[in-house]
């Protein structure tokens, strides 16, 4: 309620302090970078509220739905998502009594809608102000009818976001961890617990179910020196000891860990990171923003991404938690070398799959879609963390560098990298076949 007394008054300032400075047509040519701006602001927000990855894709898939729905609503060159995914609410009409600012309309229910999923609300208030000013619509009408309509389709995807079983998962007891041998179990320095171990019970967006692209059964455990296991350990312990300056960048680039726990003696504290989610939303708001996309095809885009990082956690975490598969760091010290430490920290869930491989391999994949198969970027997500701007001649060269980056860290199986790779594919490629957004 804040925010949107907040965002009220702003549009009303606006409205009355600008108006004599734009042109009448200048609301059908806002710029796309608005767009980016307020992105990249929830993107700040949810990196401070160091939310899961897995969750942080929950925040990216509602705030994107609602900014798309808003800015489509109408044009028969678009489709909404309702009638193609099950439950999803048929949005509200516009209001009878005149015109809406469709570009407004998308930034206001895309406000509301992640103003309502994260913690550090206020922080959203600063880049709000900013962003809105910058569209000065002139028209009071329109501007309320905007907000008016922002605010039901915002409204209409919190009540779906509702019936997700989010909620629910919330109210689940502790996890139980497996005295099996070869299970996983929390990992130094913070061994942290289980991080959303019932994840798997989230509504998939575009998925029939959360076991529906389940990848091959991962290696089983042995310490036989000549089982396949122990030869996917014994990979990741020889190249972890010869990584060269490139596979150190390439490890560091993709690391994306919220959960970074710095320790120096009796103090800990944590370092606040990207998710690997927000790191792909990045890398479609650079690429779209680099072909200087509409704003309805860059909707389609941050979209298309939010629902691939969304239906790919939850297949991810499904299998995370069925397998249970040990992690190179627990095995490697017990069998191996009790002082080997991965370059990165090791997070705080399961090995099998990777993680990255999966949502990294179906944000390219429907990324391609929108863009196309040899579309090169220079990606800086990283340079805010003292990392340079890394090269790509494609979604997919992105992609696999995501991937292989997880063994070079010494936290990932080869095995579960590769059949991550796919799974993720798989999930890709079901998304642009169940939701066509574009007629």
């Amino acid at each position: 309620m804040r925010l949107r007394k907040v965002l009220l008054q702003c549009f009303a300032g606006v409205c009355i302090g600008i108006s004599a400075l734009i042109s009448p047509a200048y609301s059908q040519q806002v710029p796309t970078a608005l767009l980016h701006r307020a992105e990249k602001n929830l993107t700040r927000t949810i990196v401070h509220d160091i939310f899961s990855p897995p969750v942080a894709s929950r925040i990216y898939l509602y705030a994107n739905t609602a900014a798309y729905e808003a800015l489509i609503h109408g044009d028969r060159a678009y489709n909404s998502v309702y009638g193609q995914v099950k439950g999803f609410p048929n949005i509200p009409a516009i209001p009878a009594e005149g015109k809406v600012n469709h570009e407004l309309a998308a930034t206001y229910a895309f406000f509301q809608t992640g103003s309502r999923l994260v913690f550090s609300e206020h922080l959203l208030l600063d880049s709000v102000r900013v962003i809105l000013a910058a569209f000065g619509e002139k028209d009071s009408t329109v501007y309320k009818n905007s907000l008016k309509f922002g605010q039901a389709v915002s409204d209409s995807i919190m009540v779906w976001s509702a019936t997700d079983n989010y909620a629910a998962t919330r109210r689940k007891r502790r996890y139980t961890y497996s005295r099996e041998k070869g299970k996983w179990t929390p990992t130094p320095p913070g061994y942290i617990d289980a991080v959303e171990p019932y994840w798997s019970q989230i509504r998939p967006c575009a998925l029939d179910s959360a076991a529906q692209f389940k990848p091959v059964t991962p290696p089983a455990f042995s310490t036989d020196t000549s089982s396949a296991f122990m030869k996917d350990v014994r990979e990741v312990y020889t190249k972890t000891q010869k990584l060269s300056q490139e596979e150190v960048l390439i490890a560091s680039f993709w690391d994306c860990n919220p959960f970074y726990l710095n320790t120096q003696g009796h103090l800990n504290f944590a370092t606040k990171k990207l998710s690997p989610g927000g790191h792909w939303i990045s890398i479609a708001g650079q690429a779209t923003e680099s072909a200087r996309k509409s704003w309805k095809e860059t909707a389609v885009a941050y979209l298309c991404t939010s629902i691939a990082l969304f239906d790919g956690f939850i297949s991810c975490w499904d299998e995370k938690y069925r397998s249970q598969m040990i992690r190179p760091e627990t095995v490697i010290n017990a069998y191996m070398d009790e002082k080997w430490r991965p370059m990165l920290q090791t997070p705080p869930f399961p090995e099998y799959t990777s993680g990255h491989s999966v949502i990294s391999a179906a944000a390219a994949t429907v990324l391609t879609a929108c863009l196309g198969d040899a579309f090169a970027l220079n990606d800086d997500t990283e340079t805010p963390y003292g990392l340079p701007v890394r090269h790509f001649r494609s979604f997919r060269h992105a992609s696999d560098e995501a991937a292989i980056s997880r063994l070079y860290g010494g936290i990932h199986y080869r095995s579960a990298i590769v059949n991550g790779q796919r799974q993720g594919e798989l999930i890709g490629q079901h998304v642009l076949q169940k939701i066509l957004l574009k007629r």
